[in-house]
């Protein structure tokens, strides 16, 4: 009969001492987790080197082997960085590998980093730091974004198209004002990335396996070396705790459905009915049999990743609900969801910015279109509340204007004085202050609103806001 159990190194593995034989290879491969987790071999070191600091100074390295190992991972680095150094089929996973390459270096002294350190502790510490490291590069990109549409506003104060509720002509805007609105939205995102972070930046490092350690390490010493704010208080948590992986989902997610939406829009304003938008060469596809093609293929995209991303956040959420404190191999399962969402939009961010920046837009078209549709019927309504008109009584009066104007197949500003006045003796000549597109935006003064007044302010609170965090992320 074929012997079942795994021909592995059983030096290569941490554990097993108490084993009289090694896993199986089916257990071997489904333990096995370097073919994703390999991604933290850096950050393993990072937090490796830290720790040999904090074992010298609890006396457990003399100062010539803390030096020893510092070089050592200096090396073991370089040697990842370049893909000299890899993990093999008897790696069960990157600190398996990790140890095993700081061995074969130092020899025995490589195994007295283990000291002190679970793996629970260890994984939860290197996957926080990719992920804030990674959050940052997210961060970044989704400025460039912003700044991307702040350009294209600045354009287009004076353009204006539009506005839209269930996807019919609502009241007219200022171009600039439907642009800005994605960068707030985004500016959203930037926000709950950095309120994800302040809770992230709280090392799980000394927790061990559960329980923290007897060897006099300092948890509060070795976070602060790392870059974390502090340690967390509770061993237990500190190694089953997952909410700041689960929540970079949702805000991974969140990030997904704003360029989803912003897709969206893209899309409708390149087809051939709205005609608003020209997309750049460079930033679109064509089609294998249709020559005259011009394809919205990355905001199509951007569309169909948004489900990617969502269905990351459910599938980790659904793997957390029924786990008992305390680390669980089902924690494994965290890694790769959110590996995906950081590659995704580390891919997803820089297309939609590149199509935003080169997106040409008719302008002469959205102006002609501004006020179609009767645009302008709420505007006729608020110039009779400013002239003591219950709004109630306003509105009905303005609809009626609509229903005169849809008879005669005219817009309403086209009705005569004379219509006016037998649609409603409220109504006169002076409302056709309103009944343009100038009057009725610049009407709308108010803060927040679409008057050109209103949205150089605007602007220029984004702008000075958009330099805040990249500050804020960039240094």
């Amino acid at each position: 009969m074929a012997d079942t159990t795994s021909q592995s190194n059983s030096e290569s593995r941490l554990w097993g001492g108490r084993f009289a034989s090694g896993p199986s290879p089916a257990m071997a491969r489904l333990s096995r987790s370097t073919h994703f987790d390999w991604k933290l071999a850096p950050y393993d070191l990072m937090q490796t080197k830290a720790h040999a600091q904090i074992l010298e100074r609890a006396g457990l390295l003399s100062q010539d082997e803390s030096r020893s190992v510092v070089l050592a991972l200096d090396t073991l680095a370089s040697q990842v960085a370049s893909g000299e150094f890899t993990p093999n089929e008897d790696d069960e996973d990157v600190h398996s590998a990790v140890e095993r390459g700081l061995i074969s270096l130092l020899g025995e002294l490589g195994g007295k980093l283990r000291a002190g350190r679970s793996r629970n502790d260890q994984v939860a510490t290197d996957f926080k730091l990719y992920l804030r490291d990674h959050a940052q590069q997210i961060a970044g990109e989704i400025i460039g974004l912003q700044e991307a549409f702040l350009d294209q506003a600045n354009e287009n104060i004076l353009t204006y198209s539009p506005g839209f509720t269930h996807l019919q002509h609502a009241q007219p805007v200022s171009f600039a004002h439907e642009l800005a609105k994605h960068v707030h939205a985004l500016g959203r995102d930037l926000e709950r990335l950095s309120d994800w972070d302040s809770r992230a930046a709280r090392s799980p490092l000394g927790a061990g396996a559960l329980a923290g350690s007897s060897l006099g390490l300092d948890p509060e010493l070795v976070a602060g070396a790392l870059g974390f704010h502090s340690a967390l208080g509770n061993s237990i948590d500190a190694v089953s705790d997952r909410d700041w992986a689960a929540e970079f989902l949702f805000v991974g997610a969140m990030i997904g459905v704003h360029l989803s939406r912003i897709g969206e829009e893209v899309i409708l304003m390149a087809s051939r009915e709205f005609a608003w938008a020209q997309l750049d060469d460079a930033w679109s596809t064509g089609s294998s049999i249709m020559p005259q093609k011009k394809n919205p293929d990355i905001a199509e995209l951007a569309r169909g990743k948004s489900g990617r991303l969502i269905g990351n956040l459910t599938g980790l959420l659904a793997t957390l609900k029924g786990l008992p404190f305390g680390y669980n191999r089902d924690l494994q399962e965290d890694k790769e969801p959110v590996f995906d969402t950081v590659e995704q939009l580390l891919v997803l961010l820089p297309a939609m910015t590149g199509m935003i920046k080169t997106l040409k837009f008719n302008t002469e078209l959205m102006t002609k279109s501004a006020p179609a549709g009767f645009a302008l019927a709420t505007d006729i309504a608020e110039w009779l509340v400013r002239e003591g008109v219950p709004f109630r009584n306003a509105h009905e009066i303005a609809g009626a204007c609509v229903q005169v104007a849809e008879e005669r197949d005219c817009e309403l500003w086209d009705l005569t004085d004379e219509e006016l006045t037998r649609i409603s003796s409220h109504l006169n000549s002076q409302v056709r202050d309103v009944l343009n597109i100038e009057g009725a935006l610049n009407s709308r003064d108010a803060f927040g609103g679409t008057a050109p007044v209103r949205v150089r302010e605007q602007l220029q609170v984004l702008s000075e806001l958009i330099g805040a965090e990249r500050v804020r992320w960039m240094g």
